[in-house]
């Protein structure tokens, strides 16, 4: 059983997102009183990043609790395969290279370390697989292009729970994770998905299906699973 999350007790927020596809999440956010003045997502428009999707239980899992603990990260909850990186190449170009490179890609799975923080960041940690290291790189070859920073040698798969957090509320905050139970700390990802900021917004411009490798072809979608409610 997950300890309850008191609704009325004092909120350690982060910043406001802009989450597309989200109408509980309007362009402009809201303010509460422990968050600073909003600011940038750091990610100019027009960026690009290859993603890939938890599983609906753990998505389902993790909006609850951000929206509860007044948090939020970057765009829905997600994991990148390359951070996001800008390129003169047109999308459709853009498209081919990384169907190119992720031709034969096998599906891989995803294990999750617990929680982690850095810097004004709480975040789900991931173990970084031989397979998940070999996609970031592959990811890497496609360009020109811009590099992040978090690529390459500093790579480290990770589910963000919690951006720009305050210094004074990120011990509590902390706290409150940490004594959390996850509803699975193992996942399948059997697609990747292109993305671009555009507009203060997190799209979907196309999904590269990845392997079965034990049977060779795209593998079926997983059954949805009930979710597990965080506490509340």
């Amino acid at each position: 059983m997950l300890p309850p999350c008191d609704p009325t007790s004092p909120v350690p927020a982060a910043e406001p997102d802009r989450r597309a596809g989200d109408p509980a999440h309007t362009e402009t956010g809201t303010k509460s009183p422990a968050s600073a003045d909003p600011i940038s997502s750091g990610v100019m428009d027009g960026a690009y990043s290859l993603v890939a999707w938890p599983p609906p239980r753990l998505d389902g899992w993790l909006r609850k609790l951000q929206d509860q603990l007044g948090v939020s990260g970057f765009g829905v909850p997600h994991i990148n395969l390359r951070a996001p990186f800008q390129t003169e190449l047109s999308r459709r170009e853009l498209i081919e290279r990384f169907r190119d490179v992720l031709d034969g890609a096998s599906s891989f799975e995803v294990s999750i370390k617990g929680f982690k923080r850095y810097k004004g960041v709480i975040f789900l940690e991931c173990e970084t697989s031989a397979r998940m290291l070999y996609l970031h790189l592959m990811a890497l070859s496609v360009g020109p292009s811009t590099r992040s920073p978090y690529d390459g040698e500093s790579y480290a798969p990770h589910l963000t729970l919690a951006l720009g957090v305050l210094p004074w509320a990120e011990d509590d905050l902390w706290e409150r994770v940490t004594t959390l139970e996850l509803p699975l700390t193992h996942f399948q990802v059997s697609a990747l998905s292109l993305t671009i900021e555009e507009k203060g917004e997190f799209l979907e411009l196309h999904t590269f299906p990845l392997t079965d490798p034990a049977a060779g072809t795209p593998p079926p979608h997983q059954a949805d699973q009930p979710e597990a409610d965080p506490p509340g």
